[in-house]
């Protein structure tokens, strides 16, 4: 079984690369356009905590706990068909319990929830049992060498930092890849942060589809990304320069903006969208993508598989906005707040699109 689990290390590699492709890969992120000042009835907000500066004394940021009612829901309309959809973010407080029942009450009404997207690289990990063993050791550097030994000594002394204060004293990682050594240190440091990677919205959305017999449209987007045995190797021999980029970028992001993910987080628990437009997140899993996805023809195919993923949700939503009464949506609040997310593209086909009252 660990051999087996070890073995879709790949197959969970080549998903995140896809899952998590930056939208820059598709459009250019622009300021957020602006909106009305929030009323005075909404939910308390966190406008007035400042962003750490380097010219100021750190300061950490608390992070929430407790009910929380979570952020408003955009309005699409056509005619008298809404499409309600709400924006996701991660991570999220990990103590705070969500008041959902608005959300409940909206998926009860519909008659259809459009799914998130999902990615299946059809590969064929599972029945290649011949390439387990060339699979072991995808995780490990290929020559033995240790991060120590293959890290600028600057970079090396502030992942040991991060290190030691997220992971503790792990020897084994030290003889990971950069770019596997950046994601376990990415996962520790949210989850020492009183934050959550999981996905609460998900949960209460499923479980309140079957209470409500609502279906689920799910798009489930195939990549084709090769021959097996050759993906292997390609992703094997990534370039150690690559694999350095998406380390540093990963301990750059936990360096200047940890505090500002517990703000944002915050923000989303307590509905307050003016924090989350005015604290646009930094996207250094760019790199790690580039890492990710170094073998011939894979950028291609990151970038016609996420166009894919857009085109796919935008039918689906111009296909119930005419056939549905009421449907419930996700989005990732990137998209809601900034300018060309799918959003963005369903008010310039001519729906009427109200943000949160």
């Amino acid at each position: 079984m660990l051999g087996t689990a070890r073995a879709v290390t790949v197959v969970a590699a080549l998903s995140l690369a896809f899952a998590i492709a930056p939208r820059a890969t598709l459009q250019a992120q622009q300021p957020a356009p602006a909106r009305q000042a929030t009323p005075p009835q909404q939910p308390p907000t966190t406008k007035d905590i400042q962003p750490q500066s380097s010219a100021s004394e750190p300061i950490e940021e608390v992070v929430v706990s407790g009910e929380q009612p979570g952020p408003g829901l955009w309005k699409v309309s056509k005619g008298d068909h809404v499409l309600w959809i709400l924006g996701t973010l991660s991570p999220l407080p990990k103590r705070m319990m969500w008041r959902s029942g608005s959300v409940e009450k909206i998926i009860a009404q519909s008659q259809e929830i459009i799914g998130q997207e999902q990615v299946s690289p059809n590969i064929g990990f599972f029945r290649e049992i011949t390439l387990i063993p060339s699979l072991l050791h995808t995780r490990l550097n290929p020559d033995g060498a240790t991060l120590e030994q293959i890290l600028p000594a600057p970079l090396y002394a502030r992942w040991l930092k991060l290190k030691l204060a997220y992971i503790g004293n792990d020897s084994g990682i030290e003889k990971w890849r950069p770019m596997f050594a950046a994601i376990r240190l990415y996962q520790r440091t949210i989850d020492r942060s009183d934050l959550t990677q999981s996905n609460i919205v998900r949960l209460v959305v499923e479980k309140a589809a079957r209470e409500h017999n609502v279906r689920i449209t799910k798009l489930k987007i195939k990549v084709d990304v090769g021959n097996p045995r050759q993906t292997i190797k390609d992703f094997a021999q990534t370039p150690r320069s690559q694999d350095i980029a998406c380390l540093a970028a990963t301990i750059e992001r936990l360096e200047t903006d940890l505090d500002n993910m517990k703000m944002r987080a915050n923000a989303w628990a307590v509905g307050d969208l003016d924090t989350l437009e005015r604290l646009p997140a930094p996207d250094q899993v760019e790199k790690c993508v580039e890492a990710f996805t170094s073998g011939p023809g894979m950028q291609a195919k990151l970038i016609a598989g996420r166009k894919l993923f857009y085109d796919e949700w935008l039918a689906a939503a111009d296909h119930a906005l005419t056939n549905n009464q009421v449907t419930f949506a996700m989005l990732p609040m990137s998209e809601l707040l900034g300018a060309n997310g799918r959003l963005a593209k369903l008010k310039a086909r001519g729906y009427s699109v109200e943000p949160p009252q």
